[in-house]
């Protein structure tokens, strides 16, 4: 099983959304059986509260449901146990290592590393694109996934 974390800063906008869409997309390949995916934040801010209303109405036209999901921190237990933790930017790379304490974080990846493009996904919290970071993040997903497949994981 793969297990894979997609982390941002308050876990209520683009890492629920890269959950989402990222467990859409291995479920449409009938893949799911071989991941086990979720999402968390650096930050405390937002700990408890559901999917900001602009990721929310972003996929529900998609058919892709994120009921249920509240913002959740990172750990350091999530760290052991995840095999990738997929960061929206470098902001949250740099968060995890001052929360983690770690000199070394290779499991660590910038979600659109994987992509033709590496970049940050810009934060729609500011932004308020909801569609431009839909558009990343699938970007990323689907990256990521061919990734998998061509280091044979999957």
């Amino acid at each position: 099983m793969i297990k894979v974390l997609f982390v941002c800063h308050g876990n209520i906008c683009r890492s629920p959304m890269a959950e989402f869409v990222f467990k859409d997309m291995v479920g449409k390949e009938g893949l799911s059986h071989k991941f086990e995916i979720a999402s968390a934040a650096t930050s405390r801010e937002e700990i408890g509260n559901p999917v900001h209303h602009g990721t929310r109405n972003k996929l529900a036209p998609l058919g892709i449901s994120v009921a249920g999901k509240t913002a959740v921190q990172i750990t350091k237990k999530d760290y052991d146990h995840y095999d990738y933790i997929l960061v929206m930017d470098e902001n949250n790379r740099r968060n995890l290592n001052r929360l983690l304490g770690r000199p070394s974080l290779s499991k660590v990846h910038g979600l659109l590393d994987f992509s033709r493009n590496p970049r940050s996904i810009a934060d729609p919290w500011y932004t308020g694109n909801f569609d431009v970071t839909y558009d990343d993040i699938v970007e990323g997903c689907r990256s990521f996934l061919a990734w998998l497949k061509e280091q044979g994981e999957v």
